[in-house]
């Protein structure tokens, strides 16, 4: 159907998306996603220390 017909001239030099761009974009969900765990992670140890209650000193205190 399509004989003779090179797809990869067609398409010579147009790419998808520059890939210093998707590096970025990359980097930046990166950072985002260990800020968020180390955040994470911080209210965790604050609540097994005890430093965070879920429960107000009004109700403790009845």
């Amino acid at each position: 159907m399509f004989e003779g017909t090179d797809i990869r001239a067609s398409t010579t030099g147009d790419t998808m998306a520059d890939r210093s761009a998707l590096k970025l974009v990359g980097i930046i969900f990166a950072t985002v996603t260990v800020v968020v765990m180390l955040a994470t992670g911080m209210v965790v140890k604050g609540f097994a220390d005890g430093n965070y209650s879920f429960e107000t000193t009004a109700s403790i205190d009845r």
